[in-house]
């Protein structure tokens, strides 16, 4: 079946849901969080790093960063993470409530979230990355794309290679690793660390490498040398 057909029919069963009452309207609550006060990542979004402190806070966790060179992309699939949005990673957010861990994430992020069940059929999201406020509906699915902070395909270069199936299932579902943003920013990201890509809103830079860097050292990834000093100058 075609991504198109998949949507379509996704589409057709949520407007059947949708004429049998059991829709839900969740308005928006908390407000993009710190990453620094939000070490579980069950906050919404990402709030901008400002303040001396914060910055100062941020550089002393980025330093906990070890250093590898670039690894090889050898034997990387996406399988080798598990199947996409898995809900039975055994040590995440989440995992195991019945919802795949993508709706899991556009109703933590969204505001004016309309669900039937588990699936997320529209929402209003404060892009990050880019600043923009989506309008999305289920529909065009991938204007909406949820980014793994620290690509799935980084952390198989750097680590992941030798790791557990249960390890890699919980860094792909992770809450703390993901955040629902502007699809094409997050194609344009693709696989890339710190220094070959930085989201396009300057605010937030200080905040993306300090999720990037509480990542990497909860699931003791390693970062390029100049991943880490392209880190460190985000949060002067």
């Amino acid at each position: 079946m075609s991504t198109r057909d998949a949507v379509a029919l996704l589409a057709g069963g949520v407007m059947i849901v949708s004429l049998l009452g059991t829709t839900e309207n969740t308005e928006a609550g908390a407000s993009a969080a710190s990453p620094l006060a939000n070490t579980s990542g069950t906050g919404p979004s990402l709030a901008p790093l400002t303040s001396h402190a914060d910055k100062k806070d941020a550089r002393a966790l980025i330093g906990r960063l070890r250093v590898k060179a670039r690894g090889s992309s050898t034997g990387y699939r996406r399988t080798n993470y598990g199947g996409n949005w898995a809900d039975s990673a055994p040590g995440v957010p989440y995992a195991g409530n019945g919802c795949r861990t993508r709706d899991d994430l556009l109703a933590r992020d969204g505001r004016d979230v309309v669900r039937a069940g588990c699936t997320v059929l529209s929402l209003t999201l404060d892009d990050p990355y880019t600043g923009r406020a989506i309008d999305w509906r289920v529909a065009d699915a991938d204007e909406i794309q949820v980014d793994h902070v620290v690509p799935l395909s980084y952390g198989w270069r750097m680590a992941a290679k030798s790791w557990p199936e249960s390890k890699r299932l919980d860094f792909a579902n992770d809450p703390l690793n993901l955040l629902p943003v502007d699809g094409r920013a997050n194609e344009e990201k693709d696989g890339s660390g710190p220094a070959a890509w930085l989201p396009p809103q300057r605010r937030i830079r200080c905040a993306y490498v300090t999720r990037f860097a509480q990542v990497a050292v909860k699931y003791d990834v390693p970062v390029t040398r100049t991943d880490k000093q392209t880190m460190l100058d985000q949060c002067r």
